[in-house]
């Protein structure tokens, strides 16, 4: 006589939640409450119930859950990798805002990998099937980029902290506005005497980078200054912006505006290379005011994101999202805050 065939197994179509209660010895009350309700549960029942969810490879119905009446109070956050030579510890300011905010708000942040490109989609969509998170929170936004047009497609509350550097928006974001940062620094260097100011950013199509260079030739332009040949290129490691910074300061450049702080770190490098004292020879100002722009000797000016304000404003309009899915979008541009040091003394003559 055949055999039955195992329905218990993974193999035999897609696994329920009544084949995993079959398989536990336990109901699929008790199957739900394990995924959704884990406190109501005995510790040895729950990993019982875990592990062989474990084991049969299930994965809730994200439509099923959405019926429960409480949401899972989780908001998920991708941590996406810094490249090599790159440091981003001034993005410790906006996680931790980020995480009191939702916090008080009675919500927890759910870190996950979150590759660039678009293969890191498929961590959005494990977490929204197995934990059940109410929304997501993306950074490092940047033109292509597909994730608010697949979360808001499939009605997922989302914000961005960035702004998606397209013609088409879509969701609430909060930014800074890096323009405005650029701006203020030709300000303050033209305030101290300084013509001949130049521009040591990212290679064009960065949507921040060339936010920046554009606050840049704005207050250029302002001020009557010529910026024809005053501008490099560079990415953002330290040799690399050394050596883009080298025909700036051959060109007789006065001041140099960096669109990071490592990249004026690199125009130190550069400065001592030719046996010049930054600050005292060629004024420099970065960007992010991160930990190394205070220990530098001189110190450097830089301009400081409000990254606690933003990781705040995230939180919010997130929750606002989620109150009320058909709200118009709301967009919020914070100021950045210019921070002078000894890398920018007034122009000596």
């Amino acid at each position: 006589m055949p055999r039955s065939p195992d329905t218990s197994s993974p193999k035999a179509g897609p696994v329920t939640l009544a084949m995993v209660a079959r398989r536990a010895g336990v109901s699929p009350q008790t199957v739900s409450n394990a995924l959704n309700s884990p406190g109501l549960l005995r510790p040895e029942t729950l990993e019982r119930v875990r592990r062989t969810i474990d084991e049969m490879g299930y994965r809730p119905h994200r439509a099923a859950q959405t019926l429960r009446t409480r949401s899972s109070k989780l908001i998920g956050y991708g941590i996406r990798p810094t490249p090599p030579g790159t440091s981003a510890p001034v993005m410790d300011r906006f996680l931790h805002a980020l995480s009191q905010t939702a916090d008080e708000a009675g919500y927890r942040i759910l870190l996950f990998a979150s590759p660039p490109g678009t293969t890191g989609l498929e961590g959005y969509e494990e977490l929204l099937d197995l934990h059940s998170v109410d929304g997501f929170v993306l950074s490092g936004t940047d033109r292509g980029d597909q994730r608010q047009a697949w979360l808001a497609k499939r009605g997922v509350p989302f914000v961005g902290f960035g702004r998606m550097w397209s013609n088409r928006q879509i969701g609430d974001w909060a930014d800074v506005d890096g323009a405005s940062g650029t701006d203020a620094a030709v300000d303050h260097l033209v305030g101290l005497g300084h013509r001949k100011i130049a521009f040591l950013g990212w290679p064009r199509g960065s949507g921040v980078g060339d936010d920046r260079a554009e606050g840049w030739q704005r207050a250029m332009r302002r001020h009557g200054l010529p910026i024809r040949g005053r501008r490099a290129q560079s990415v953002d490691d330290i040799g690399s912006a050394q050596a883009a910074a080298g025909p700036l300061l051959d060109a007789g450049a006065t001041a140099v505006i960096a669109a990071s702080d490592m990249l004026a770190l690199g125009c130190y490098h550069a400065l001592r290379e030719r046996k010049a004292v930054p600050g005292e020879d060629v004024a420099v100002v970065g960007f992010d005011d991160s930990p190394t722009a205070a220990l530098l000797s001189p110190g450097l000016s830089t301009v400081a994101q409000p990254l606690e304000a933003v990781g705040r404003e995230c939180v919010r309009l997130l929750l606002a999202r989620m109150a009320d899915p058909d709200a118009p979008p709301e967009r919020v541009l914070l100021e950045p805050t210019l921070v002078v040091r000894d890398s920018t003394p007034a122009l000596a003559g």
